[in-house]
């Protein structure tokens, strides 16, 4: 699956609180940005891709309380295909990539917690929904997480290749960092665990740290895209680092969608 194109108009945003950088919070908005692939599977009319939802929004159906920016996408991107304004979310795939945490006052940097809540609203409402963990978020106890994992359309990844309506997604969860720590691995050990992902021939490939991109000064690991930028044919979808520009391509032909702040809506083009 290739991107043909991405526009930086976007159909539908979103205004939420966020961190600000040098404290306390502030105003941004989450666009939602139109895309168009070469192919989808027969099954699907679009996949979502988003990651980095680090805010908190309000809507109806919390009765305007502070929610996670995540749980209010997934409620108000489904209203939008019931509505035909987006196609239907029981033909919608959605890939998350990770960091879709924030304490309830929007204000906290960093703030690690539990996520459930948004893979469960995706879940509810959608097609299925795939991806990984980034290193702030957390899925309860054990038990509760083996629960989570346990739901049908509900896909986790963290060094496994499925196969979703014929589209084969891989995912690696967390990032490069001193091991012991939340969701992340030694270099050397991440890297052989996403060779591990690649020898299983993904056609997606959704990681929270992805490669970086040299030409455009675009940050990134450097080591991650020694390992996927000679395959062609690959995309890799990526948040923890921002872009401004969001679609990138390695010199091996592989493509790079950052998600982080964003969402972007893929549909087959023509």
């Amino acid at each position: 699956m290739r991107i043909l194109s991405i526009e930086k108009t976007p159909v539908h945003e979103w205004t939420y609180l966020s961190a600000a950088p040098r404290g306390g919070s502030e105003l941004r908005h989450l666009p939602l940005l139109p895309a168009t692939v070469d192919t989808l599977p027969p099954g699907l009319g679009a996949l979502i891709v988003t990651s980095d939802l680090q805010g908190v929004a309000t809507s109806a159906e919390h009765e305007s309380a502070a929610t996670l920016l995540g749980e209010v996408l997934a409620e108000e991107l489904a209203i939008l295909g019931d509505l035909g304004e987006l196609p239907h979310p029981n033909h919608v795939g959605i890939l998350l990539a990770g960091d879709l945490y924030s304490d309830a006052s929007g204000a906290v940097r960093g703030a690690t917690g539990d996520v459930r809540s948004v893979w469960n609203a995706f879940a509810d409402r959608f097609r299925w929904v795939a991806g990984v963990a980034g290193n702030h978020d957390t899925f309860g106890t054990p038990r509760e997480r083996e629960r989570l994992l346990q739901r049908p359309g509900l896909h986790l990844l963290d060094g496994e290749v499925r196969e979703l309506d014929g589209l084969r997604v891989g995912g690696l969860s967390g990032i490069i960092g001193q091991a012991g720590k939340l969701w992340r691995r030694e270099e050397e050990d991440y890297l052989a665990a996403l060779r591990e992902v690649l020898g299983g021939a993904p056609e997606v490939l959704v990681l929270h740290q992805g490669p970086d991109e040299p030409l455009s000064e675009r940050r990134g690991s450097p080591a991650i895209r020694a390992e996927v930028e000679a395959r062609e044919g690959l995309l890799v979808i990526c948040g923890h680092s921002h872009w401004e520009e969001p679609l990138g391509e390695l010199p091996g032909g592989t493509q790079v969608l950052n998600a982080d702040g964003r969402a972007v809506l893929l549909r087959r083009g023509g």
